[in-house]
């Protein structure tokens, strides 16, 4: 069995996969992808939930394939966590916090892109409408999973 990549190898897949993308801010991609890194290493999260972290919209956005995913030298814990953050098209809210919630340490990572993404200081760049939108998402979202605000 080959041997696992390494946290600065997920790191820079992740970075290398997201290039040249941005956020609904403009900003580099790769700036919130590691915000939520670093929002699970203080929420107490190991490495194999800092990979989640480094990963969790590869999929989701099409940079990475779910064989990709298979095939990678990761821990099963990370590509469960990947799997479970991954909203699928059409998929019901409801469904989608359930299967995080279903899976170990997928709320935690969820947490931690929810805190990022409902940061007041990336909102307020965003026309009025859609931050009162994601608002309203995020916080919806947070409330599924049983997260305060400030979680």
């Amino acid at each position: 069995m080959p041997q696992e990549m390494s946290l600065a190898e997920v790191e820079a897949v992740a970075r290398a996969a997201h290039a040249g993308q941005t956020d609904k801010a403009g900003r580099p991609y790769a700036e919130h992808l590691s915000a939520v890194a670093e929002g699970v290493r203080a929420r107490g999260g190991g490495e194999e939930l800092v990979a989640a972290a480094w990963l969790h919209d590869a999929v989701e956005d099409g940079v990475l394939s779910e064989d990709w995913l298979d095939a990678a030298a990761l821990p099963q814990r990370t590509k469960d966590v990947v799997r479970a953050v991954t909203k699928r098209p059409d998929e019901d809210p409801e469904a989608y916090a359930g299967r995080i919630l279903a899976t170990e340490g997928a709320r935690l990572v969820k947490a931690a892109d929810l805190a990022h993404n409902a940061d007041p200081s990336r909102l307020a760049v965003l026309d009025e409408h859609t931050a009162r939108r994601l608002t309203h998402k995020y916080a919806a979202m947070r409330h599924r999973l049983g997260l305060a605000p400030g979680d």
